[in-house]
């Protein structure tokens, strides 16, 4: 059994609680550690139950509360090999407690498996996951061929729709930031979310969450509108949310039985 709550998702901050057969994992630490554990006890759990901490890529809205975190709890990090070095480098405290992993291999939390994959951002060793039936791709300027073949079909997919492209190349951001993100190291689009949620669901995509919306450059209903039109134009018919940027989203869960149906 999978279970998925978003703790926070967007540019201000981003984490989310993983529990896969009994093992919980957070990925991202991206907000205050005193929401972090605000939201754990909102669920039911605390800093005791994690088996792990998982970071995409060191930018600050997916490592904000790690420094803390890292002093009111003892358990392991893991990290890319080069976000591991980068971690090291900024944070107080990393050493003995960091597990670096390669990209392109597998390893275990307490038993569950988790296959990395790269992402293309700029961001040294940017990561994404699969842990079983739950993957999560976002911060990258492209689906990678290896983001692409890891989850294919996965159940359960959080997924980067960023910004919408007229309203980002119409809005107030200078235009160096404009070119970041439309670069192939920035972040997805509505568009690039669509069309990749399309080719996931025909491999047995079940759940869509669209996450890391910008405030700015998006809305809900702009990224919902994109994908599910998309979605329907090919036929498919997912469950379609979007997770909420500073509050616990609501529970998404999948299990083997369903996973075979």
């Amino acid at each position: 059994m999978t279970i998925l709550h978003t703790l926070a998702s967007g540019s201000s901050g981003n984490a989310a609680l993983l529990e896969q057969d009994g093992v919980c994992l957070l990925v991202d630490a991206g907000i205050s550690c005193r929401r972090i554990t605000a939201a754990l006890r909102e669920l039911g759990r605390s800093l005791e139950d994690l088996s792990g901490i998982l970071i995409t890529h060191t930018h600050t809205d997916h490592i904000a509360g790690l420094q803390t975190l890292l002093k009111q709890w003892d358990g392991p990090v893991f990290a890319s090999e080069a976000a591991g070095r980068d971690l090291r480098r900024r944070l107080v405290g990393m050493e003995g407690r960091l597990s670096p992993f390669a990209l392109d291999r597998r390893f275990t939390v307490d038993g569950c498996d988790v296959d990395p994959f790269p992402t293309s951002h700029d961001a040294p060793g940017s990561a994404g996951f699969r842990i079983g039936e739950f993957g999560l791709l976002t911060d990258t300027g492209y689906v990678t061929d290896e983001a692409a073949d890891i989850l294919s079909g996965v159940p359960l997919l959080v997924l980067e729709a960023n910004h919408d492209v007229d309203m980002l190349r119409g809005g107030a951001y200078p235009y160096y930031l404009k070119q970041r993100i439309l670069s192939d190291e920035g972040h997805l689009s509505n568009e690039a979310a669509a069309r990749f949620a399309v080719q996931s669901c025909r491999d047995g995509t079940l759940e869509v969450v669209l996450a890391h919306l910008s405030k700015d450059n998006n809305t809900p209903d702009a990224a919902l509108s994109a994908v599910s039109a998309a979605l329907a134009e090919a036929g498919e018919a997912p469950a379609l949310s979007v997770a909420s940027r500073d509050c616990v989203g609501p529970c998404h869960k999948v299990s083997e039985a369903i996973c075979k149906k």
